[in-house]
């Protein structure tokens, strides 16, 4: 009773925004993009690429407003909410032209650009853009909302006794053998616990297995709330039915549970996701296939999960006034240049399998979802290099200082050609052989899949202050004219 209650409250207190914004949005027309991707998808450069290109009218010719020259300009307007950092466009820019690849997402920022343009009957026109930059951990998060501890505890555990998470997980495991759920709140066991859980929460990320469902997300990045009680927590074994009693080690848990979803996730939902309009999901695909068969299935799961957090559906008057809709979600398998042209649509075709099953449910609600490759930034150029007497279709590029590539240790300045070997035709090969995984830690991707790829610098750009060309990009332009199109004409 007191949790729909409660529920009730929070839904009209997000109606009532809804009905305040929708007003606004009638004089000043606004669209709140959300950028997210798990760690290292490449958030960061994704919304310097897209406001830096806008700015210097890059070379976008899918995205049919500019290309076609009804868009005047973009500027850079002052930050919206008081209480969300700003973007730091200035510096990533900055580091972009220096060749060093910006620094990741660790929290949620937010930047607004004001675009000028003329509609297609002619009328000139303002459209605002909010792109609200926030880490894919934190949305894996929002399902915690609608979970109970013991249900997450039981999920948590039956997921890292999978492999390869449960050699992964064999401290923790060790020590929750140990832990009675029903003997007496003990903090130092519960401290061990949730360092423990978090070592194998971070060992999971590692590119070796490039593992994606992994929450609580703050556990991975807990910013200034690290060693908090809210942070200090982990799931437990039942050894009964029976609840145990108050001042247990498993109420204690469990209370410190219920106050994450309080005070992290409840507040970011609220505030931030809850008013999106539209959202992109930044992949890196490629590095689940070079991990293997069980990272490609924790990513499928993980970009369900994901569509799942979403409030989906076409947006109407009516759902603007009572509860915003995100009505647009593109999933963008980055770093498209690190394969040949010849493999783009192939990386695209093994990312939309990937979100089949989640993009049907949203094709039933009404909402228009796309998958894509590309390159926010294309570092890479493409060669034919010989080999062995047969010709390979390869990249170039520099590969950044300290990368490793079989025993050749690279100091970041050797420009390097490499064959970073081909995709299946087929993506359901990807697949099949991850189901092959579950039964047999043996399997391996196919044969063809044999991917080869380096950290590389991002390309020279000569900076010449506001004059600076935009960013060279694979298929940019064409996320913008899904994501943005509509609201230009």
């Amino acid at each position: 009773m007191i949790k729909s209650v409660a529920h009730a409250i929070e839904q009209a207190r997000l109606a009532a925004r809804a009905l305040a914004e929708f007003g606004g949005h009638l004089f000043k027309p606004t669209v709140r993009l959300g950028v997210t991707g798990l760690s290292r998808a490449g958030k960061t450069v994704f919304i310097t690429a897209l406001v830096h290109g806008l700015m210097r009218g890059g070379r976008f010719p899918v995205f049919e407003a500019l290309g076609s020259g009804r868009i005047a300009g973009a500027r850079l307007s002052p930050q919206p909410d008081d209480a969300v950092p700003r973007f730091d466009y200035e510096t990533h820019v900055r580091s972009l032209l220096e060749r060093h690849w910006p620094d990741s997402t660790r929290q949620i920022s937010e930047l607004r650009v004001v675009i000028d343009y003329q509609s297609q009957s002619g009328t000139a026109r303002t459209l605002t853009l909010d792109l609200i930059d926030y880490p894919g951990e934190w949305l894996l998060d929002l399902p915690l909302l609608g979970q109970s501890y013991e249900d997450w505890s039981a999920e948590s555990l039956a997921l890292s006794r999978e492999q390869p998470r449960a050699q992964l997980a064999g401290a923790w495991h060790a020590h929750l053998a140990t832990l009675d759920p029903a003997a007496p709140a003990d903090e130092q066991a519960v401290m061990t616990a949730a360092q423990l859980f978090t070592a194998y929460l971070k060992a999971c990320r590692d590119d070796r297995f490039a593992l994606s469902l992994l929450p609580p997300g703050r556990f991975l990045m807990p910013g200034d709330l690290a060693g908090s009680p809210a942070l200090t927590f982990a799931p437990l074994e039942r050894s009964s039915s029976d609840t145990p009693p108050d001042r247990s080690l498993w109420a204690m848990m469990r209370r410190r549970y219920d106050a994450y979803k309080t005070i992290v996730v409840r507040p970011f939902f609220r505030e931030h996701f809850a008013r999106l309009d539209r959202q992109i999901v930044l992949v890196d695909a490629l590095a689940a296939l070079n991990a293997g068969p069980a990272a490609v299935c924790d990513l499928e799961r993980t970009l369900i999960a994901i569509l799942d957090c979403f409030q989906i559906g076409r947006q109407t008057m009516l759902s603007a006034l009572v509860r915003p809709r995100v009505d647009k979600i593109l999933f963008a398998a980055t770093k498209a240049d690190h394969l040949h042209h010849a493999n783009h649509d192939r990386l695209e075709a093994i990312l939309r399998r990937m979100t089949e099953r989640a993009a049907e449910r949203a094709d039933f609600a009404g909402a228009d979802i796309d998958v894509i490759a590309l390159a926010a930034v294309r570092a890479t150029r493409e060669a034919q290099v010989r080999r062995n007497g047969e010709t390979l279709p390869s990249i170039i590029g520099v590969p950044a200082a300290g990368e490793l590539s079989n025993g050749r240790l690279f100091d970041g300045a050797t420009e390097v050609a490499v064959f970073p070997g081909d995709l299946p035709a087929d993506p359901d090969a990807v697949f099949r052989c991850a189901i092959d995984h579950a039964g047999s830690s043996g399997a391996g991707l196919p044969d063809e899949t044999d991917l080869r790829f380096l950290r590389v610098r991002p390309p020279a750009l000569q900076d010449a202050g506001a004059e600076t060309p935009a960013f060279p990009h694979i298929r940019l332009d064409r996320a913008l004219q899904f994501l943005l199109g509509d609201r230009l004409r």
